[in-house]
């Protein structure tokens, strides 16, 4: 069993900065790609960014590309969403996933942590 909790969501202005992050609690963090998804009110769960278990791949949605970035730890058993040039839009709840290969619906998730942007 694995489970994930997300933390770091706050109040921040628009053009500000804010890192989150997901520990992971369980076996072989490393086996696993990790993914950060958001929800804003009214609309669906949508996908963000995600990371290979090493590290070495990323892949990112359009609306966040150029100023989000995942990284993570394995020492550590964490997984890093660093957002910069924050708008408005960006504004939901983000929640941490976790999923063996890249193209399948993570198999965890993490509660989420709620992220507001103010204009």
């Amino acid at each position: 069993q694995v489970q994930l909790v997300e933390s770091g969501g706050e109040l921040v202005q628009a053009g500000g900065s804010l890192r989150l992050s997901c520990t992971f609690s369980g076996r072989a963090f490393s086996m696993y790609f990790m993914a950060w998804f958001r929800q804003a009110p009214g609309k669906e769960r949508e996908f963000v960014g995600r990371t290979s278990g090493s590290g070495s791949t990323t892949s990112y949605a359009n609306s966040v590309k150029g100023r989000f970035t995942v990284s993570r730890d394995n020492a550590k058993n964490t997984v890093y969403l660093e957002m910069n040039s924050l708008r408005p839009e960006d504004t939901a709840v983000y929640y941490c996933a976790a999923t063996l290969t890249a193209s399948s619906i993570p198999e965890y998730w993490g509660q989420g942590t709620q992220v507001t942007v103010s204009s």
